[in-house]
């Protein structure tokens, strides 16, 4: 049995995130298992980084599959390639360890968020940009930043319900960078929970209004209640852009 690591980018905009849900849900990890299993004449199951809401990108997507088949590698890549929808693209695929696992050997992931906050909306990057009119303070978010950049509790940055699984995260850095009027904000850290990232940047962009102060984001953190975080942001505009291993 031969494990097979593939890096993969993909516009998320027309897929309901990348987990594989019922039969008649279009998502990026059912489209490509069933690609997969049309190659190989197996069944295919792909194991993800980890999961991406609806609208997600992704720009570097780690996965990996286990297959009896003998095909070459290279013949795979090339069918593989020949059969994917226009809106997913294959970077590599080479065999991997047996021992590797896309999702527990990740050390960490950055996401990518991106504003245009020139005052006139960008109407041909509308599905991949987030417009925001209002000029926002970049100096405020990054102090806000630099309050959630560490071990904490996320829990006021997150939609998730269960009270068994840990809501502890650590953000290795934020960074935020404004390029000709567009905002550009990486977020590294070793996991995020469900909808973290997009909630994290909803209230930075809060603080960029005025409306926060380092000190309200360290109180977000500490009370560990959802209603006290910013808004969550609007997915179309988030992208996964690395995952380190």
């Amino acid at each position: 049995m031969r494990n097979i690591k593939i890096i993969i980018q993909y516009d998320g905009y027309r897929y309901k995130g990348w987990q594989k849900q019922t039969e008649d849900v279009n998502t990026v990890q059912g489209r490509l298992e069933d690609i997969l299993s049309g190659i190989t004449g197996e069944n295919v199951q792909l194991i993800g980084c980890g999961r991406t809401d609806a609208g997600v990108h992704a720009l570097n997507y780690t996965a990996n599959f286990h297959t009896g088949s003998d095909m070459s590698t290279e013949n795979m890549e090339k069918q593989f390639k020949t059969a994917l929808p226009e809106d997913i693209a294959l970077l590599s695929m080479k065999n991997a360890s047996e021992r590797f696992h896309s999702r527990y050997n990740a050390l960490s992931k950055t996401y990518l968020y991106r504003i245009n906050n020139g005052g006139i909306k960008d109407v041909f990057g509308r599905r991949y940009i987030h417009n925001i009119e209002e000029k926002l303070n970049v100096e405020k978010m990054k102090q806000c930043a630099g309050v959630l950049v560490g071990s904490h509790d996320f829990q006021s940055f997150t939609t998730l319900k269960s009270k068994t699984k840990s809501t502890m995260r650590t953000i290795n850095y934020i960074n935020i960078e404004e390029k000709d009027n567009m905002l550009e904000i990486e977020i590294n850290g070793n996991g995020f929970l469900w909808n973290m990232v997009r909630i994290i940047i909803g209230t930075l962009i809060e603080a960029g209004r005025g409306k926060l102060s380092a000190g309200d984001v360290e109180n977000i953190l500490n009370v560990r209640k959802r209603a006290e975080a910013g808004p969550m942001v609007p997915a179309k505009a988030l992208f996964l852009k690395d995952v380190e291993y």
